[in-house]
């Protein structure tokens, strides 16, 4: 029953808005923050150049980086002389990366936005930047129209999980075999569960990203949850888990196992939230069937 129903709508609706958007009256931008370009890329504006390409590929992965987009260097330096060289509007920054502003303001306007920070509510956050980015680059239509489509596709999910017995979540993502970054409140993946009406299992603490860095053994204070491990996995963690005593003692892995889903940029917008949660979807629902 759920098949049909969990078919990636959403990303359907980001590639309609793609390709609506006339590449001739985007503005030229360039950004660092990978935050913002997916964003970006889900309205329809295709960055001129974006740091860390090869990262933005293997952490955000969706939506996807078109070839043509420039590496400009790393996030916290990026390349000066190759921002100069590329005609542009503006350049996108966000605080975690305030400290270029007084530099690259000497090759163009500078703007900064960000969709996390200490208080206030992430979702309204998330609407807001997405609101304000798309008036930015011309693309106020589809900036609302990816919210509402985002709404719509929680709302949908929502219902089909009030039809299930979903057990709480616990979300990490493999810092290495000993530790993980385990994601609570003010979290985009959180977040997520919030609209979905699934409980995080996570009861510590986390930082204004929405996680905490802990010792894999932290794990073992959370019962009868699911664990759901995000990749990017890194090299040799999971063969190194699959061996550690303590790993295979969590409550979570020896009632339930581990579910490991595909790339989802944890610090994302709308893109993001909907990949998780067709995810997340996708592979629970998928176990009722």
């Amino acid at each position: 029953m759920f098949r049909c129903f969990l078919r990636p709508l959403f990303a359907a609706l980001v590639l309609m808005l793609s390709a609506t958007a006339h590449a001739s009256d985007a503005p030229r931008i360039a950004t660092v923050d990978w935050t913002l370009t997916e964003t970006l890329l889900a309205l329809g504006v295709t960055p001129v150049g974006v740091a860390e390409t090869d990262g933005y590929r293997r952490w955000v992965e969706a939506p996807a980086l078109p070839p043509e987009v420039i590496d400009i260097g790393l996030r916290s330096q990026p390349n000066r002389e190759l921002l100069a060289g590329l005609d542009l509007d503006f350049i996108l920054i966000s605080p975690l990366y305030g400290a270029l502003e007084p530099v690259v303001s000497q090759i163009g306007p500078v703007e900064s936005m960000t969709m996390y920070g200490p208080g206030g509510d992430l979702w309204q956050r998330m609407q807001d930047i997405t609101l304000r980015l798309g008036r930015r680059v011309g693309r106020g239509t589809q900036a609302r129209t990816l919210l509402a489509g985002l709404d719509h596709r929680l709302d949908k999910l929502h219902n089909a999980f009030d039809r299930t017995q979903q057990r709480p979540l616990l979300v990490v993502q493999l810092i290495d075999d000993r530790h993980v970054r385990v994601y609570g409140d003010n979290s985009l993946f959180d977040m997520v569960l919030q609209r979905l009406g699934i409980a995080n299992a996570w009861p510590g603490q986390t930082n204004h990203w929405g996680f905490a860095n802990v010792g894999v053994e932290a794990l073992a204070t959370v019962n009868d949850a699911q664990l759901v491990v995000v990749e990017p996995v890194p090299q040799g963690a999971a063969e190194a888990l699959a061996d550690s005593p303590v790993w295979r003692r969590l409550p979570a892995v020896q009632a339930h196992g581990v579910l490991t889903l595909p790339a989802v940029w944890s610090f994302g917008g709308p893109s993001s939230a909907a990949r998780f949660a067709d995810l997340l979807a996708n592979a629970l629902l998928e176990e009722d069937l």
